[in-house]
């Protein structure tokens, strides 16, 4: 089994300015590292057990298949929160048919993520013995 440290998902935003604003500014993801200098610098955020690094520039948007997938503990909350950022929400929390409650919004480039809340009767949630 390989021995995993860090994890780490790279974007390559059409619009690296735009896209730091939305990562630090809307959604308020802590600064985990910055490098380089200039339009194209790289920025690298806390995704809780992971990070997520904006970097360098693209000419095309990701592919569509690219998605980001965040635990919040309040899906309510955290949709009041980014609407009052200016933050579009693509679809309002809704508890899914699988028992979570997910909302789904997009970074400026498209990419669509998925603010998912774990309820607490969730058996993602249950740790028999803790």
């Amino acid at each position: 089994m390989v021995h995993v440290l860090s994890s780490r998902i790279l974007l390559r935003p059409t619009d690296p300015e735009r896209s730091r604003a939305f990562y630090g500014e809307q959604l308020g993801l802590a600064v985990y590292r910055e490098f380089g200098t200039g339009p194209e610098r790289g920025t690298v955020y806390f995704l809780g057990g992971g990070f997520l690094e904006v970097s360098g520039r693209s000419e095309t948007p990701p592919e569509p298949a690219t998605r980001l997938w965040l635990q919040v503990g309040d899906a309510a909350a955290a949709q009041a929160e980014l609407r009052a950022k200016g933050v579009e929400i693509v679809r309002p929390p809704v508890k899914e048919p699988w028992g979570l409650v997910e909302m789904w919004i997009a970074d400026p480039d498209g990419t669509p993520i998925v603010l998912v809340e774990i309820p607490a009767d969730h058996p993602m949630r249950y740790r028999p013995g803790i």
